[in-house]
This record gives C-alpha cells, structure tokens and sequence, in this order.
C-alpha cells in the first residue's frame, strides 16, 4: 500500500478572474476605471479580458460620471471601477449624483485584505459605511462564495424597479483566493418587489378624469424616459389634447418640437409651463418626485388641479406634494392601458392657449449689437445638428439655457446632473456616451459647460484624445460662475463675492492635447466654428466668449410660488 498524501490541485481561477467571469455574464463590454494597488488582481485579470473594453480616465470621479453618462444613453448598468482609499472617496460624488439622478450603475471599489479592515491600514477607508446613504444597496465581499450571488443581484436591483448605483467593495485577498465557483444564473432577493401592479380600476379612474377636465396638463419626469414611455406618452397627448410640461430630467421624453409641448416646469421653467400647470384642473405627474425646484411653494403649486402621481418608488408618493390619487408602478405599462381608454376631446381650445404663452419667454436680451448672448449659441448648436445630438451639460446657467434653447427629439439624449447638481459632471458623462454610441452612423455629442465647471474635470481632454472620441466642447465664457452670480446680482444686492472666476486660454489649452480650439465672440463667428468643429473628426474644444451678465429666466425667488415668475423683461 503507497503512502502517499493527497494533495488538492489548485482551482481554476482567482476571485479577480471570477469577478471577470461574472461581469461577462451580465453582459458587461466596457468599464471605466483607475487602477491603484487593492485592484491589481483586478486589472491583471482584465489584461487577458478580450470583451470588455476598460477605459482609463484621469481622476475617479470621472470614471464615475463616464460611466452615468454611458447608461443615461444605453438603459444598462454603467460600471466603474476603483481602487481603495482616495480612489473610493473620489468616487463618491459621482455616485451620489447617480442616486438622485437614479441612473443604473454598479461601482466597485477595492479594499484592504480583511485582515487589515478596521486597523487603519494604509489606503483605508469604510467605503461601504461612507456610501450607504447614496446607493441603492451595496456590498462588501467578505467570502469568495458570495461574489457570484453579489455581483447577480448588483445588476438587478442596478436596473431594476427604480434604478441607481449599487457598491460593491472587494477585499485584495478575496480577489486573490482560488476557486471553482461560476457565475450565479438566477437571482432572488428576499422581499424585493421592484414593480407594483396598478389596478384596473384606477386606469378607468384616470381615463374619465381626463374626459371630464377641461384644462389638463401633463408633468413629465426622468421617470417616464426611463420607462420606455416616451411613445404611449406622445399617443396619450395627442389623443386626449393634453399639453405636456417636462421637469429637467423629462427633457426629451416628449418632442421638444411638438405643437404640444410648454417647455420645463419650476424655478427656471417657462411661462407657459409654469402658468398652465397653475391654472390646471388636472394634474398629471409621471415619473417625478415633485421636488422645491419643481414645485416652488408647495401650497400654491397647483392650487386647482386634482392631482395624480405616479412612479415606480412609493417612497416619493405624497413625499413633497400631496395628491388626490397617488399610484406606484411602471408608468409605460400604465399608459400602454390608459391609452384603450382615451378617447379625443369633443372641443377644447385649452391647448392653443397654453401654446400661446410660451412666446413670451424664455427671455434674452438683443442688445449691445456684435455681442455673443450664450442663448443664441445654444440655438445655433441646436440649428446643426437639428436637435438630434446627445448633449451633456454641467451645472449652472448654461445648464438652463440649454433644457430651454436646445430642442431635444427623443428620450436619452439629455444629460445632465439634475439632483444633486454637480459641477464637473458634463465633460466626463459626455466620453461616457460617446464611448457607449460608438459607429459611424452615432449622433453628434456636444458638452456644453461654462467656465466654471470645465475647469473641474478639464483633464479628461487626455481620455477623450486617447480614445478618439468625438465630443464636441462648447464652453461658454462669462468669466463668472454664472448661476452664484445671478443669485447676487438679485438678490444679494449686487455683492459679487467670489464669483469672479479666471481661466487658462482654453483655445491653447486645446492645443497642447493635440485636439483643434476654436474660439467665437460673435454670433457670426459662432455660427462658423460650430459648423467647422461637427465637421472635425475626435474631440473639438470650441470657446465663445459671451456677454458676462446675462441672466436665466424665467425665474422663481426663493420662497414663490411659479405663478411668481420673474421674466427679467427690460434687463439688459
């Protein structure tokens, strides 16, 4: 009898290559990251990943924001990756502004082996603490077994129900453990229902509202893109005459060029939108949480309308607005219903009035002849590539001139940090769908931004050059940080207190990457550079310097209701 010990043959794979494993199996073909030490196992394993296509940025933030921005124009879960410490608490911005935005995303982040947790080991940080209040869920792999069921349910509560991000924090020493364990295949989570039923009765309720109203409006929000609705929409307006009013993260759910259509509603948000929501007797919400810059003073929004609200997450029912009926579900499956009800109205002049309001504004000024109003390049960017370009924007000004000037054509095509507001958020989300669109046959992708918030992420401009990604930047410079300033300007008494913000030559700056910078100061020379820039291939940086006081409006003051708009007529 041989006495031979018997030994175990190592497994197949590390936990790293099975993380890879289980990424290819949710269909997973690009991730945007930074490597850094707690992730190595990671990258090695992507070193011999020919599926997926891993973009590197220059700063986590922008891995993150990259990757919203790629699942803003997909409906797929974007995925970022970091390494531990610094590289998971830059990443903490992007993925808040993912949550309030509820864009699908799963971010992993490496961590210390779990030996070292909780000693204050070098490049430590509680990420999974950190982030609790700005994910969906999250996660930290503290045994191999687990990974395949973690990275299962990630991408389905990603996508599913309300979207948003979900964490998932791996230890260096569980992503170096051998293994035999493959991918999970099916999913279940414990009392997560993602999707209510709405009852017939209810979609009868709403059908004869409708027919008995006699000023309806529609209120659309980044719930109903997300939804797939945007056709039941356009079908239930047009049937029924309604007209439609979108909040920020609505814009281009509905055609922005239908006859239809009163523009954005609340603090920036049009005459027409807001006067007609005011004077409403039915109020139709889908897909919003009906939040203060929405709502203005929430006693006077809607003083008249009886009110519906519906969404996917009953948490934002009757959370801001209390409403007459409130429903929790998918609002295409809702409409889809609703609309083998709908009949069209006997007679109803309701939508050539509201029409004719919005004439009015938003308003600028066509003074100082041979000076650039920001407002008219938006426009001129919307006249060449007729409304049919992805735009991103960051925060600010420019922000609110685009949702007004720039005329959207379809769902997915608007992005732009809505919740949480973050400066810095365009450039990066504008890489993040061109990567995601790709082809030759891809629609255009212009960042719009302002000084201010270019300089927040402007060294993406390498990640752009490096992958030869067309997006063209159109940074509008007043030499302010625009928005804080307005705010002074009336309502601080003009007391410009750091406001004033200087820049680099952009136009240089461009050409020390190698990328072509144009530069405007007239509308003339605008509307040349913009043709010239969509005519380049790879990124263009165009500069327009613009008239440094103009003002956004309409506006709301803090406290109003959106009946109390300030229209800035006779500024200049």
């Amino acid at each position: 009898m041989n006495n031979i010990h018997e030994t175990k043959l190592p497994t197949a794979k590390n936990g790293a290559e099975l993380l890879i494993e289980c990424l290819r199996a949710e269909q997973v073909d690009t991730i945007f990251g930074y490597p850094g030490g707690a992730v190595i196992p990671i990258y090695d394993a992507l070193y011999d990943c020919l599926e997926i296509h891993h973009i590197l940025t220059r700063h986590e933030q922008a891995a993150v924001h990259a990757a919203d921005g790629y699942a803003r124009v997909t409906g797929q879960a974007g995925v970022a990756l970091v390494t531990s410490g610094p590289g998971a608490t830059n990443a903490v911005t992007g993925i808040a502004n993912a949550y309030m935005d509820s864009v699908p995303m799963v971010v992993l982040t490496g961590q210390v082996s779990t030996d070292l947790i909780g000693r204050d080991s070098f490049q430590e940080v509680n990420i999974y603490g950190m982030t609790m209040d700005v994910t969906k869920h999250n996660y930290s792999v503290m045994d191999i077994r687990d990974l395949p069921r973690i990275v299962k349910e990630a991408f389905h509560l990603a996508v599913t129900g309300r979207p948003g991000p979900v964490l998932i924090d791996l230890p260096k020493n569980i992503m170096t453990a051998r293994t035999d364990q493959r991918p999970a295949i099916e999913v279940h989570i414990r009392g997560y229902e993602p999707q209510s039923e709405i009852s017939e009765e209810a979609v009868r309720l709403i059908a004869g509202k409708i027919e008995s109203s006699r000023r309806p409006v529609l209120v659309v929000g980044g719930g109903a893109a997300a939804s797939g609705a945007a056709e039941q929409l356009r079908q239930l307006a047009e049937t029924a005459q309604i007209p439609v009013a979108t909040t920020l993260m609505g814009i281009g759910a509905f055609p922005s060029r239908h006859p239809l259509y009163l523009g954005m509603l609340g603090m920036h948000g049009t005459y027409a939108a807001n006067r007609a929501v005011h004077h409403a007797d039915l109020l139709i919400c889908l897909g919003t949480r009906l939040n203060d810059r929405l709502s203005g003073n929430a006693k006077s929004f809607a003083p008249n309308a009886w009110k519906i609200h519906v969404d996917i997450d009953d948490a934002e029912l009757d959370k801001n607005i209390p409403v007459e009926l409130k429903l929790c579900g998918d609002i295409g499956k809702l409409l889809r219903r609703l609309n083998a009800y709908v009949k069209g109205p006997e007679k109803t002049d309701w939508p050539e009035e509201t029409a004719g309001w919005q004439r009015k504004v938003p308003h600028y000024s066509d003074e100082a002849a041979g000076s650039l109003n920001p407002q008219e390049v938006i426009r001129l960017i919307d006249k060449h590539t007729q409304g049919n370009a992805v735009v991103a924007t960051d925060v600010g000004q420019h922000q609110i001139w685009t949702a007004h000037h720039y005329r959207f054509s379809r769902p997915r095509s608007f992005l732009t940090s809505g919740g949480l507001g973050t400066m810095g958020f365009g450039f990066p989300a504008a890489i993040g769908a061109a990567i995601a669109l790709g082809g030759p046959a891809a629609p255009p992708v212009v960042c719009i931004t302002g000084d201010g918030s270019f300089q927040m992420n402007l060294q993406e401009m390498m990640t752009a050059v490096d992958y030869g990604l067309p997006v063209k930047i159109a940074i509008l410079n007043n030499g302010y940080l625009g928005m804080v300033r307005q705010w002074q300007q009336l309502f601080y008494e003009r007391r410009y207190s750091s406001v004033h913000i200087t820049s680099p030559d952009f136009v240089a700056f461009a050409g020390a990457y190698g990328v072509p910078g144009l530069r405007a100061q007239t509308p003339e020379e605008a509307d040349a550079i913009i043709q010239q820039a969509l005519a380049l291939p790879g990124p263009v940086l165009m500069e327009f310097n613009v008239r440094e006081e103009q003002n956004v409006y309409p506006m709301v003051p803090p406290g109003a209701g959106n009946d109390q708009m300030l229209t800035g007529d006779g500024e200049n």
